[in-house]
């Protein structure tokens, strides 16, 4: 099995995706959300690319959720904070989500033969999907204001770890993969303070949002993995 990790979304091309599997990590926060909004019981999490694209998906009884450079949007029920779907009642309840680099990431996958998102907090169980879906892999950070973001890296890191562990064949990746799986493992042990550390951690915690952090550098919290299936013309998150 051989495995490619793209470092940004603007790095990635709609070619890189035909015939394998896509697994989308934005750590900071949107991939984070989707996993926590599914594992406390939302029906599904429809993400789109733009502000106008979210409006026109929500039908009653659907939660409008997003941001745009860590803020709410204004006039949205909630961010894209996973602390707000932990504190807020997202049960069979319908999420439309919309935000700068997390779904936009997803979007450029839909080539793919499958689409699974990723974090730190469902590392494991996603590592193993991607194993049994018997496809090449493609992994896109999706980064953060169109640069590489270390989170994300690490997050690459940690599935190239449990995909090693896991898969029973051989398994290749691309340089960029191997400096990623060195990262994870240099940093294993200090995933919160590294976060922390990086531009997108240090922007949340002056915004006052450094539980969010919290929140997402924790590793295996669930066992949900996230797939994007298509549900006539749109696309929605459901649990693998």
């Amino acid at each position: 099995m051989q495995v490619q990790v793209i470092s940004s979304v603007n790095e990635a091309s709609s070619a890189h995706f035909v015939h394998k599997t896509a697994i989308i990590i934005d750590v900071l926060r949107a991939t984070s959300s989707i996993i926590t909004a599914l594992a406390t019981g939302s029906s599904g999490v429809v993400p789109v690319e733009t502000v106008m694209d979210a409006r026109a998906a929500q039908k009653d009884g659907d939660l409008l959720c997003g941001e745009r450079f860590c803020k709410k949007i204004p006039g949205f029920d909630l961010g894209n904070s996973p602390d707000e779907f932990l504190m807020n009642s997202v049960k069979d309840r319908r999420v439309i989500l919309t935000t700068t680099n997390g779904t936009r990431a997803i979007h450029k996958s839909t080539r793919a033969d499958y689409v699974l998102v990723a974090a730190l907090l469902n590392a494991s169980a996603c590592a193993k999907a991607a194993i049994d879906l018997r496809r090449d892999v493609v992994i896109l950070c999706a980064g953060s204001h169109d640069e590489f973001a270390i989170e994300d890296g690490l997050c690459a890191g940690l599935l190239l770890a449990k995909m090693q562990a896991t898969c029973t064949s051989e398994l290749t990746m691309d340089d960029f993969g191997l400096a990623m799986l060195s990262l994870y493992q240099n940093r294993s042990n200090e995933i919160k303070e590294t976060i922390r550390s990086g531009a997108t951690g240090k922007r949340l915690v002056k915004l006052g949002m450094g539980r969010d952090i919290d929140i997402c550098a924790e590793v295996d919290a669930y066992s949900q993995v996230p797939r994007l299936q298509t549900n006539g013309d749109m696309l929605i998150c459901s649990c693998y």
